[in-house]
């Protein structure tokens, strides 16, 4: 199982027939979280015209929007509709818009809109999260090498290493390459050693994955 969202908080802006336009995006769990990212900047930006928002979470299946004064699917519809269309999920963004004096009209609404979405989505690094199953095993040191090399051979990746009597590694792995690492282990092994799952997890993929 995957799903998009996005690194971190992130920014960026555009002026349009001189309005000023700010896109804002933050990753968020919860709608609590998504709320008072979208007062925080409010807050900030309290002599700005609007402060337009949307949010989607995954969990809970909600998305929200706000024209926030702008006319009705002209501002918070958009935002929403890139974020969905972009299929970018825990995530929250806000466009806030300093009037600059001339009337955009309905298309200038939308399209300067969906740009400050946009541009906001790339500020916050979109990343691809990988279901994975959390897995420990344990071995003697004169097996820890060549286990060591075969999680990514799998795509797994080495968490952490406990050196004590024997070698543990704690590893994460996608659910689907587990089956083909524990044949192989197994292998390896004459079967004495086996990996065990003991949870399951969200991790960002690599960029090269």
């Amino acid at each position: 199982m995957q799903y998009k969202t996005v690194r971190n908080k992130g920014s960026d802006e555009f002026t349009e027939q001189r309005s000023r336009f700010i896109g804002y995006v933050c990753p968020v769990k919860t709608e609590a979280e998504a709320l008072n990212f979208i007062n925080e900047k409010k807050k900030q930006h309290w002599d700005a015209r609007h402060n337009v928002y949307a949010y989607v979470l995954r969990d809970s299946g909600i998305q929200r929007y706000s024209d926030d004064g702008e006319p009705h699917g002209t501002a918070g519809v958009p935002v929403l509709d890139i974020i969905v269309k972009s299929g970018i999920t825990d995530v929250v963004v806000v466009v806030t818009r300093y009037f600059g004096g001339i009337l955009l009209g309905t298309g200038g609404l939308v399209r300067a809109y969906t740009k400050g979405a946009s541009i906001a989505l790339k500020a916050g690094n979109i990343i691809t999260m990988q279901s994975c199953s959390i897995c420990s095993l344990s071995c003697d040191y004169t097996r820890y090498g060549r286990l060591s090399g075969l999680i990514p051979s799998f795509g797994g990746v080495i968490d952490s290493t406990d050196f004590g009597a024997d070698v543990t590694l704690n590893f994460h792995i996608a659910p689907e390459n587990y089956g083909a690492f524990s044949k192989q282990l197994a292998e390896l092994t004459c079967g004495n050693v086996t990996a065990e799952i003991i949870d399951e997890k969200f991790f960002e993929m690599s960029s090269d994955e």
